[in-house]
């Protein structure tokens, strides 16, 4: 059983800091995503990696803030905004038929927004169910787990 001192109320706002990341094999279905669903998107800030970013915004007019490219470190970038609070929502077409010069990157990736209670879509079905959810419009407030807390609470029990 753990008590309410173990987690932290982290407030998502009506605008969410979307990420848009899609792997190579990919990125055209995560254009098409973006395309179909650009009225919806218009309303929040988005963001994402290298070619993605570029592609995403190019095509589709919005605008998209670019990181470094996946192999290169965009995805270290992706997760260092999340564990800052700067990034609250992932969508990330990833191809998990293609080995990935980068796959620890995007196994940290995936830890860290889960650590942080972010919302992730990893294909087109994922995307369109949290992209309808009636959360989108609100304000939502995540339930995040004090890690912090759990882990100088453990430190101060071995200290007695």
């Amino acid at each position: 059983m753990h008590d309410n001192h173990n987690y932290a109320n982290k407030k998502i706002g009506r605008q969410k800091h979307i990420a848009l990341i899609a792997h190579d094999n990919r990125k055209q279905d995560l254009l098409e995503w973006v395309t179909r669903n650009k009225d919806l998107l218009s309303s929040h800030f988005l963001c994402g990696t290298g070619t993605t970013a570029r592609l995403i915004a190019e095509h589709t007019g919005l605008p998209v803030t670019g990181y470094h490219s996946g192999p290169l470190g965009g995805d270290q970038q992706i997760g260092a905004r999340i564990a800052e609070g700067k990034i609250n929502f992932m969508i990330f077409f990833w191809d998990p038929l293609t080995a990935q010069p980068h796959d620890p990157d995007v196994k940290a990736l995936l830890r860290i927004a889960a650590l942080y209670d972010v919302p992730v879509a990893l294909n087109n079905s994922s995307a369109d169910f949290m992209l309808s959810s009636p959360l989108m419009a609100g304000e939502y407030e995540r339930r995040v787990i004090d890690f912090e807390g759990r882990i100088k609470s453990r430190v101060e029990s071995f200290a007695l």
